[in-house]
C-alpha cells in the first residue's frame, strides 16, 4: 500500500462514507488510509499528468472545538512548508488548499508501504538494509534540520518504503504535521509525537533541537532490528518511567547477528541525555555508514555496493567538492555506476560519443598517436569535450583512454544528466569549467617549462 497516512489505516467497511469523484481539481482514484482527523486519497493531477496523495482533514467525532484547533494547527504546519522540502529522501509537498470545510495538503505520491509492517517479528528487514535506512533517514533530517525544522514524529509509520518489484530501494520521510519551525514566529502544538519514539525532553515539553529526532530514530532502528520498541508498557505512566529510568535492553540477545558495535550506535542515539548522544545528524550518518564501511553488518541478501558507501566515496572526490547532499544523492541515483577491468578501453581515437566518465577509483592512461600524454586518477572527467562539444565533428575523441588500475566509473549521458536539477547541473558545469582551467594551466606549464614538467 502507498500512503502518507500516520495513523493506522481503518479496515474496508460496507459503511464507509463513498467515495468522492473529486477533491478540489484533483480526480480521486481510491482511498488509501484513514486516522482519527484525516484521510488519504490517491488521485490524479492532471494539470501535470501526475499520480498524488491528497490529504484531507476531516471534522474529529462529535465535532470537538478543541481537536479541531489541533487538526488546523497541523494542518498548517505542512501548509507551510509547500514546495519548500526537496530531498530525495523526503515526500515533497506539492500544494495546500485551506478549503473552509475540509482543507488538504497535495503530496508526493509513493508507491511502497510505510515500515510499520517490517516492525514485526516474523516480518523484519535485514540488518544492512536496516542500517542503509537508517543512514539515508538520518541525511534527510540533517536536511530538514538545516532548513529550521525538528520533526518531533520520527516513527515507522512516517518512513515510507519505496518497493521496486516487491524489494525496498528508498525511504522517504513524511508527514511534518508534527513538525517544530525554529524559524516561524507563528503560534506552535507543543508536547506532540508519538510516545514509544519520544525522547525524555520532547516528553517533559523542554526545549528541543536535532538531538531529540536523533533519538526517535534510534528508537525506530531500535524497533526494526529487535521487532520490539525499546520501552513497552500497557499503562502510559509506566511507559513515561521507563523512558526516564530505563536503558534499553542490549540488541544482541534480541536477535542474532547484531554485532556489539551495531548495539553501541543504537544504543548511543538513545542515552537519556542529549549531550551523551551524537551531537548532530551528521556524526549519527557517519556512525551508521562506519558499521557498514567495517562490515560490521552481515551482507545477506543487499550483496551490491550500498547507496550510502556511493555517497560517501562521492564526497571524497574533488570532482564534486562544491556539491551539497542533495545533489550527491542525486548522482548516486541518477548516474550510472560501472566498473572496469585492466587494459579496458573506455575511449578509442575517432569513436564518436556523447557520455563522460568521472573516475570513482582506479587510474586510466591517456594516449595520443601511441605516445602516453597523461595520467589521470580518481575524482577525474574523463570525455567532457565530446560531451560539451558543440558541432559533431568535435564529439569524436582524439586520444585513447585505458584502464591502468581497476576503475569505478560514474557516467552520464545528456538524457540522464537533463533529469537532474538545475542546481545539480550548474554545479557539474563549474565542476567542468574547473578540470578546463586545471588543464588549461598544466599545458601552458609543460609548454614554458618542459624539463620541470619531465
Amino acid at each position: 500500500m502507498s500512503h502518507t497516512v500516520t495513523a493506522p489505516l481503518a479496515s474496508a467497511t460496507d459503511d464507509r462514507e463513498a467515495l468522492p469523484s473529486h477533491i478540489g481539481k484533483y480526480r480521486v482514484i481510491k482511498r488509501l488510509g484513514e486516522g482519527a482527523t484525516s484521510e488519504v486519497f490517491l488521485c490524479h493531477d492532471a494539470f501535470q499528468d501526475r499520480e498524488v496523495a491528497v490529504k484531507r482533514v476531516r471534522a474529529p467525532a462529535g465535532a470537538d472545538p478543541f481537536e479541531g484547533r489541533f487538526s488546523e494547527r497541523f494542518f498548517a504546519a505542512e501548509a507551510a512548508l509547500v514546495g519548500q522540502l526537496q530531498h530525495p529522501n523526503v515526500v515533497k509537498i506539492y500544494d495546500a488548499v485551506a478549503d473552509p470545510v475540509a482543507p488538504y495538503l497535495v503530496m508526493e505520491y509513493v508507491k511502497g508501504s510505510t515500515l510499520r509492517p517490517f516492525c514485526r517479528a516474523d516480518q523484519l528487514l535485514p540488518l544492512e538494509l536496516i542500517v542503509e535506512i537508517g543512514f539515508k533517514c538520518a541525511m534527510a533530517l540533517n536536511y530538514v534540520y538545516r532548513q529550521g525544522l525538528i520533526h518531533r514524529d520520527v516513527k515507522p509509520a512516517n518512513l515510507l518504503a519505496v518497493l521496486t518489484n516487491g524489494v525496498i530501494t528508498d525511504v522517504k520521510v513524511t508527514d511534518f504535521g508534527s513538525v517544530l519551525n525554529l524559524t516561524s514566529d507563528a503560534t506552535q502544538v507543543y508536547r506532540v509525537g508519538s510516545l514509544a519514539y519520544m525522547s525524555p525532553e520532547q516528553l517533559d515539553g523542554g526545549t528541543l533541537d536535532a538531538r531529540a529526532d536523533i533519538y526517535s530514530l534510534g528508537a525506530v532502528l531500535y524497533h526494526l532490528i529487535a521487532g520490539r520498541p525499546p520501552f513497552d508498557a500497557q499503562v502510559q505512566s509506566a511507559m513515561m518511567h521507563q523512558i526516564y529510568n530505563v536503558q534499553p535492553q542490549p540488541l544482541g540477545p534480541l536477535r542474532a547477528g547484531v554485532h556489539e558495535s551495531v548495539d553501541a550506535v543504537i544504543q548511543r542515539a538513545l542515552a537519556k541525555d542529549p549531550d551523551r548522544r551524537y551531537e548532530n545528524w551528521e556524526a549519527f550518518a557517519q556512525a551508521l555508514s562506519g558499521l557498514i564501511t567495517a562490515q560490521q553488518v552481515p551482507r545477506g541478501q543487499i550483496q551490491g555496493v550500498l547507496d550510502s558507501e556511493r555517497f560517501n566515496l562521492l564526497r571524497t572526490l574533488d570532482f564534486f567538492s562544491n556539491f551539497g547532499d542533495v545533489e550527491l544523492w542525486e548522482v548516486v541515483h541518477r548516474a550510472r555506476w560501472q566498473r572496469f577491468h585492466f587494459g579496458h578501453a573506455l575511449y578509442r581515437r575517432g569513436e564518436e560519443g556523447n557520455t563522460f566518465h568521472i573516475l570513482a577509483q582506479g587510474e586510466v592512461e591517456v594516449y595520443r598517436d601511441g605516445n602516453k600524454v597523461a595520467q589521470l586518477g580518481a575524482g577525474t572527467s574523463i570525455g567532457e569535450m565530446a560531451y560539451l562539444a558543440p558541432s559533431p565533428d568535435l564529439k569524436k575523441h582524439s586520444t585513447d583512454v585505458v584502464v591502468t588500475k581497476p576503475a569505478t566509473t560514474i557516467s552520464f549521458t545528456p538524457e540522464t544528466l537533463v533529469q537532474v536539477s538545475p542546481n545539480c547541473r550548474h554545479l557539474f558545469d563549474d565542476a567542468f569549467i574547473r578540470v578546463l582551467v586545471r588543464r588549461l594551466h598544466a599545458a601552458h606549464e609543460a609548454l614554458a617549462h618542459p624539463r620541470r614538467i619531465l
